[in-house]
């Protein structure tokens, strides 16, 4: 599997082209700044590609514009942003284009190699990964929307779709049965005014799609 990465910090990006050869990745290319990003995406097509928000030459939002323009020019390019920071305007827009493939960790809170390297795989598989941490970011933007009228325990529910878990899942974080997994995944779908679409990662885009546009 191929993997293009995006990221100036020379110690991280070395550190990632270890682990990730150590794994059966490839990683055909390291890049340290929005263009060259793109000319290794046209060049070496690869299966995910891994991206920091921030980037050279202002440090701000280079890569996750980076990330949305590949994505344009590369429909359904898998894109895994890796970052310290949330950037919640421009992480809505990368999310919500209803292609999945997409993902977004905070460098901070990767805990396990394990989970991370699940979460690139899953990503390139076509998945959906998000941080909890960036979707109550995403919510708390949208305190005004019809997002308000979720109960607690429906908001639960929803930050742990986004993460891409499945029912079972779900209902064993919560503890609570399955059935009442689907139940309060039918009643979010309603006061969001979403169609009830059971079905992996494409419900979790219904959902950020519509708070993107809000």
């Amino acid at each position: 599997m191929r993997v293009v990465i995006a990221e100036d910090n020379v110690l991280l990006s070395n550190g990632l082209e270890l682990l990730l050869t150590a794994k059966g990745f490839h990683v055909a290319a390291i890049t340290q700044d929005a263009p060259d990003f793109a000319a290794a995406v046209a060049e070496h097509r690869p299966d995910v590609t891994i991206v920091d928000v921030r980037l050279p030459p202002t440090f701000r939002d280079e890569g996750i514009h980076a990330a949305i323009h590949a994505r344009r020019r590369h429909p359904g390019l898998p894109v895994l942003v890796l970052s310290q920071y949330v950037e919640r305007q421009y992480a809505g827009e990368l999310i919500s284009d209803g292609r999945g493939g997409v993902g977004y960790l905070l460098k901070d809170r990767v805990s396990r190699v394990s989970e991370f390297i699940d979460a690139l795989r899953r990503v390139a598989a076509g998945g959906t990964v998000m941080d909890p941490e960036v979707i109550a970011q995403l919510l708390t933007r949208h305190a005004r929307d019809p997002i308000a009228a979720l109960t607690p325990r429906e908001r639960e529910v929803l930050a742990l779709m986004a993460e891409g878990t499945d029912n079972a899942t779900i209902a064993a974080r919560l503890v609570i049965t399955e059935n009442a997994v689907h139940k309060h995944i039918g009643n979010i779908f309603a006061k969001l005014g979403l169609s009830p679409a059971d079905s992996g990662h494409r419900r979790v885009l219904a959902v950020l799609t519509y708070l993107s546009r809000h």
